[in-house]
This record gives structure tokens, C-alpha cells and sequence, in this order.
């Protein structure tokens, strides 16, 4: 933890919080099967009767992964943790909303462990310093909070039914038999997905990097880039004839394959959103191969809804990681104007791409969309001529 200024509070704060009863619930409980197929072969694989826990040992085991996940029993208040960190009470408040945790009204409940202040005063430490400024630490805190809080959604989901299968397969369901299960399964599970959070982290540190640093005499948070989004053609209508498990899977597909050739391109996943990734590179070459690449690889099957795609290029302010501008709004209008299974780019990239032989265009009528008056578009696809 003391590697990156205790860079894992959130994510584990997170999984405390937001996702503690919903770990203990599916722990304790088997999961529902999405179907009679599944049914079946849960009885069979492992023929496991409904494990009733009470109230009293649930307690015990949400305790228990607490202290384990933050170093330590609750130990602060709020006016505690605040003098810690050396801060106002009020400031220490709303970088912890912030994060995405509630605040007890009770202001004298001890609710914050040691790992907890020592975060807060790492914070507040990265704000004395310069390095993060007062007015932006509220925003840089949110920022983190809500990146933590998905990513700790998803590892409580794999790590839950990790446990599931294993309190299945035994035969012993007596209370200190499952607690102790599920806090052995979890001293050996959290820190092999910590270390690999970490990897990542620190991968996307250095690829992040060598993106944004060294522009002497440019403002970083405002660079060129293409911005593009790629969607689902019919997504509303579709779901309403998927159950969730199909569902899941089309949507598995769509953000697996678009996620790979984005980064195989060049490219980054700025995020996604439902039935829509949106995306940025700075190559307007690679911009333009990651959309046509998308539209030929991602839901290819015959039976998979068509995608349609924008792309349009020019300043955008980069900020905790997200994009905004006019060059997003434009590559958003020029995604829902697509026709499906066609690309749509604005006429700055036009531009870039006029001298690049691999790829034609077709001017098309301007069009007034909402926020633009005349949207200059063009059909981008693949030279084929040799």
C-alpha cells in the first residue's frame, strides 16, 4: 500500500461499501440459474442445497473482510480523520462524497480506519505540494472514486463466484466452517487481483504517458486528437427479445472485439457506455483503421445487429481522463446521423485522409443537427483499387 501514495483505498473502500452485502448475499446463497439448462447442470455439477447463514455470522464475515481489505479495525471520526489530515472537517467530508462513500450523521461514529486517514492526508499532502491544485482535489476525487467503484463491482462479481463454487463443493456448512471459507478464499484471491491491478495501473500509467508529457510550451489538457463512438444499431428495441444472459454475451462481443482493435490500432478506450464505445487516437490513419476495422470484425455474425460509426478530429480538453468539446459533440451527431454498417467522419479528418491511399471518401449534404448549424460529412471506406 504504500507503493503510489495508497492508490487502492478506493478500489477497496469500494468493494467494502458499495458491494459488501451484495459479496456476502451471493456467498451465502446460491446463485439463480438464467435457465433450465443452467438448472440442470448445477444439480449436476454440484447437487448443493441452499446454505442458510444468520444474521448474527454475516455480520461477523462482513467484519472480518473489512479489517482484512483496509488493514484495520474503524478507529477515527470525522473530526478525528479531519485533525489527522490536518484539514477542516467540512473539506475532509467532501472529499469522502467525492469518492462515492456516504458520511454518518452521527459525527461522533467511528467509521474510518487508519488506512482511511492515511489516505486523506495523502491527498491533502499531493495538494500542499502542487500537485494537485485545491480547486481541482474535489473533482480528482470524484474522478477516482467513480473509476474504483466499477472496477470494484467487477472484482467482487468474480471473486463471489469464486466463492460460490467452493462453498458448494463442501460439505461442511456449519457458520465457523463459512466464515472461514470465505475469509481463507479471500486471503488468497484479493491479493493476486490487487498485484494485477497494479500491473495494469502502472501500464496504463506509462502508455498514458507517453501520450500526454513532453510538449514544452503546450497545454496538455487541451491536444488535437480524433474522437470517435461506435454503437449498436437497434439497441433499445433489441434488448426488449434477449433475455440477460444473451444479452450479456452480445455485449461481451461488442466491447471484447472493439476494446482490441482500438488498442491494436493505437488507439484508447475512453469508455463505454451500454451499446456505444467511445474512443480516441491521435493518428487520424489509425483513427480511420480502427473504425473501418470495427465495422468489418465486431458482431460479424450473420444474426448480429449492424454498428454504425463517427469520427471527427480537432482540439479537445482532456480532463481525468474523459473528453469533451465540440469535437465530441460533432463525432457523436455524425455516429447517429451513420447509416448502418457505415463509417461518417467530419471535414477536418476529411482533410488528413485526402493523400492517404488507403482510403476513399464521399462528400455528402451537409446536414443541421442539434448544436450545429451545417455538418459537413464524409463516407469513409476502404480503397479497394489496387
Amino acid at each position: 500500500m504504500e507503493d503510489g501514495g495508497q492508490k487502492f483505498v478506493a478500489a477497496r473502500r469500494s468493494t467494502v461499501s458499495s458491494s459488501e452485502s451484495e459479496w456476502i448475499d451471493e456467498v451465502t446463497e446460491p446463485a439463480p440459474a438464467e435457465s433450465h439448462a443452467a438448472e440442470s447442470h448445477a444439480a449436476e455439477s454440484h447437487a448443493a442445497e441452499p446454505i442458510d447463514v444468520d444474521a448474527h455470522l454475516l455480520s461477523r464475515i462482513q467484519a472480518d473482510i473489512e479489517e482484512s481489505l483496509l488493514g484495520g479495525p474503524r478507529c477515527f471520526t470525522q473530526s478525528q480523520i479531519a485533525d489527522f489530515a490536518g484539514v477542516t472537517r467540512e473539506r475532509a467530508d467532501r472529499l469522502w462524497v467525492a469518492m462515492g462513500f456516504a458520511v454518518d450523521e452521527d459525527p461522533d461514529a467511528v467509521m474510518f480506519t487508519q488506512q482511511d486517514a492515511d489516505a486523506l492526508k495523502t491527498i491533502t499532502d499531493m495538494v500542499n505540494r502542487g500537485v494537485i491544485s485545491q480547486n481541482s482535489e474535489v473533482a480528482a476525487a470524484r474522478s477516482l472514486g467513480q473509476s474504483m467503484s466499477r472496477l470494484a463491482e467487477w472484482q467482487v462479481s468474480l471473486i463471489s463466484t469464486h466463492i460460490i463454487d467452493q462453498l458448494a463443493d463442501s460439505v461442511d456448512h456449519e457458520p465457523d466452517a463459512i466464515r472461514n471459507v470465505v475469509l481463507s478464499l479471500g486471503a488468497e484471491i484479493i491479493p493476486a487481483v490487487e498485484s494485477l491491478q497494479t500491473y495494469v495501473w502502472k501500464r496504463h500509467v506509462a502508455s498514458s504517458t507517453g501520450r500526454n508529457v513532453g510538449n514544452p510550451g503546450e497545454e496538455v489538457a487541451s491536444r488535437v486528437l480524433v474522437v470517435g463512438f461506435a454503437d449498436i444499431v437497434g439497441y433499445t428495441s433489441l434488448t426488449r427479445g434477449l433475455d440477460s444472459a444473451e444479452l450479456n454475451d452480445l455485449l461481451e462481443r461488442f466491447e471484447s472485439a472493439s476494446t482490441e482493435i482500438i488498442g491494436r490500432n493505437y488507439g484508447w478506450v475512453v469508455k463505454t457506455v451500454g451499446d456505444e464505445v467511445m474512443f480516441a487516437a491521435e493518428s487520424p490513419h489509425h483513427a480511420a483503421e480502427i473504425a473501418l476495422q470495427i465495422q468489418q470484425a465486431v458482431l460479424a455474425d450473420h444474426d448480429d445487429p449492424q454498428l454504425r460509426v463517427g469520427l471527427a478530429m480537432g482540439p479537445t480538453l482532456v480532463r481525468f481522463g474523459d473528453l469533451y468539446g465540440s469535437v465530441v459533440n460533432k463525432a457523436a451527431r455524425l455516429t447517429s446521423s451513420a447509416r448502418p454498417g457505415t463509417v461518417l467522419i467530419d471535414s477536418e479528418l476529411a482533410t488528413q485522409l485526402g493523400s492517404d491511399a488507403n482510403f476513399k471518401l464521399r462528400h455528402l449534404r451537409p446536414r443541421r443537427v442539434r448544436g450545429i448549424d451545417r455538418l459537413e460529412q464524409y463516407v469513409l471506406r476502404r480503397n479497394l483499387e489496387p
